[in-house]
C-alpha cells in the first residue's frame, strides 16, 4: 500500500476540554491517554487512524441509548 505524502501536518485535535469520560477517552477530542500523550511522535498514517477512531467514538457517544425501560408503549382506546 503506497502512502500519499501530506502537504500539511495534521493538526492536533485537542479542543481544550481535557477531562476523561467513563471509558477513558477525552471528553473534548475522544482520544485515549496514549493517543493524547503520543500525538507528536505518531506518523501521519497513525494520526489519520486516530482521527477516524475519534470520529467513531464521538458519534457513539452522541447516539441515543434506548433501553427497554425507556420504550413508550401506546395503548389503544378502551371505550
Amino acid at each position: 500500500m503506497s502512502q500519499q505524502l501530506e502537504m500539511f501536518t495534521l493538526p492536533n485535535p485537542c479542543r481544550g476540554l481535557c477531562q476523561t469520560n467513563s471509558r477513558g477517552y477525552c471528553k473534548g477530542c475522544y482520544r485515549s491517554r496514549e493517543e493524547r500523550f503520543g500525538w507528536q511522535t505518531f506518523n501521519d498514517a497513525e494520526k489519520h487512524t486516530i482521527l477516524r477512531l475519534c470520529t467513531l467514538r464521538r458519534r457513539a457517544a452522541h447516539r441515543p441509548h434506548a433501553t427497554p425501560h425507556e420504550e413508550v408503549i401506546h395503548q389503544g382506546e378502551l371505550f
